[in-house]
């Protein structure tokens, strides 16, 4: 038995190959059979004057999603999917399957997600999670030539990271414990260990949002680096974002396409990720509530910004933006302030062109033990559960800095999708939890 992928090498010879039944078709006495088995898709030719009557009636009469196997002549033809097709000699019906719900027509999206275990073997949903494989390899590949070391935090934490009124709080044997929202505390004092350090996990928010950009279980990476600045963090970003966005066109540039299709401008952004390069723009918080209030959205100084907010700034530019030192009062605890304005922390969010937002969120963190602690205790979270982190600064502080970058917003911007649920094997919102 053979791969459909690598048939181009078997053209001219005879195999055996076993799949799904995609789609099939009739022309006079020729049947096609579409056989997909999971690396690419063959078209399967029947001529009913070259086999048997049973061979041929059963290729006519095979149901959508059936299992078969098929043997046959490999052909080479511009023409078909793969660039080669297969003259079909015998077929075996291994397994049926009446009645697919998945049919080749419109579905709801509620009808759709609901079958979410059958819709992964559609060509759009294939495409997708074929390209979310590519980057996340391609984002292994980038730290790993650069020397970082992957760490893997834990999923169940004492405390909260991120705020705590995201938290999914669990029961952990007779005491409390909550679903990690960010692996970035333990990638800091992994940090001092191996100096270059990322994780990739999954990260969990509370949020009861519907948005196209929520999801309440999310694939994290996050990069954490000693001796690292704010400019050093965002150029860091740069880099590897530049780096992915260009494997990815060179990797899949049929997926690409395929999910290009029938989306409006999907040309435009194309082009729009292969002209892309440094540098980045960069626009300070400040600077960026002024725009706003420029475009007609009323904005006070301190406000945080929605996604519509994201929407309008990423808009005015032809690639991404960093927008950088956002108020102190809004920050969370571990960022650090920014000595020339005390009222601004040295952070970022990196917004994607063409309205996406934010795909990457970073900061220097504040390495002064007196401040952290001051922090702390301002936004009242419990130091106890925090003393393992403020060692941190006891025994050889340092200046260190680090990002995080969302692997389903940052698939949704470079494929062009509109909704990230489509860009997870299984997307887990407010509203759902099956499949």
């Amino acid at each position: 038995m053979v791969w459909i992928e690598e048939l181009k090498e078997h053209v001219g010879k005879e195999v055996t190959l076993k799949g799904w039944v995609y789609n099939k078709r009739d022309s006079g006495k020729v049947r096609f059979v579409l056989l997909r088995d999971g690396t690419g898709i063959l078209q399967c030719v029947f001529v009913d004057t070259e086999i048997d009557k049973e061979t041929y009636g059963l290729a006519d009469s095979l149901n959508q999603e059936a299992v078969v196997e098929v043997s046959g002549l490999v052909r080479e033809d511009t023409r078909a999917p793969g660039g080669v097709e297969l003259t079909a000699r015998s077929l075996k019906l291994i397994a049926d399957s009446a009645d697919y719900p998945i049919t080749p027509k419109e579905h709801g999206i509620d009808f759709l997600l609901s079958r979410r275990h059958l819709w992964l073997r559609s060509s759009r949903q294939h495409a997708l999670l074929r390209c979310r494989d590519t980057m996340i390899r391609t984002f292994h590949e980038f730290f790993g030539d650069r020397g970082f070391i992957l760490v893997d935090p834990p999923m169940i934490t004492p405390t909260s990271c991120e705020g705590a009124t995201t938290l999914f709080e669990i029961k952990y044997f007779d005491d409390v414990a909550y679903l990690s929202q960010s692996g970035q505390l333990y990638m800091e004092p992994a940090a001092a260990a191996f100096g270059k350090v990322y994780c990739l996990a999954p990260s969990f928010r509370a949020e009861k949002s519907k948005t196209r950009r929520h999801l309440t279980e999310f694939w994290h990476l996050e990069p954490e680096v000693a001796f690292l600045d704010l400019e050093g963090d965002m150029e860091l970003a740069e880099d590897m974002l530049l780096f992915v966005v260009k494997r990815l066109l060179e990797r899949r540039p049929d997926e690409l396409k395929l999910l290009g299709k029938k989306v409006e401008g999907s040309e435009e952004h194309l082009k729009l990720l292969e002209g892309l390069d440094k540098p980045f723009y960069r626009l300070s918080y400040t600077d960026a509530v002024k725009m706003l209030n420029d475009n007609g959205i009323k904005m006070q100084w301190g406000e945080k910004f929605g996604a519509d907010e994201e929407a309008v700034i990423s808009r005015e530019f032809d690639r991404p933006v960093f927008v950088h030192r956002y108020p102190k009062a809004s920050a969370p605890f571990y960022m650090k302030e920014d000595h020339a304005d005390p009222d601004v922390v040295l952070n970022f969010d990196l917004l994607a062109s063409e309205g996406y937002g934010e795909i990457i969120g970073g900061s220097q963190r504040e390495d002064d033990l007196e401040k952290l602690k001051a922090a702390i205790q301002r936004q009242k979270l419990p130091r106890e559960p925090l003393e393992w982190y403020l060692d941190l600064r006891r025994y050889g502080t340092f200046e260190h800095s680090g990002f995080g970058i969302g692997m389903e917003r940052t698939l949704a911007w470079i494929t062009g999708v509109h909704h990230i649920r489509e860009t997870i094997p299984y997307p887990r919102l407010i509203d759902r939890i099956y499949p």
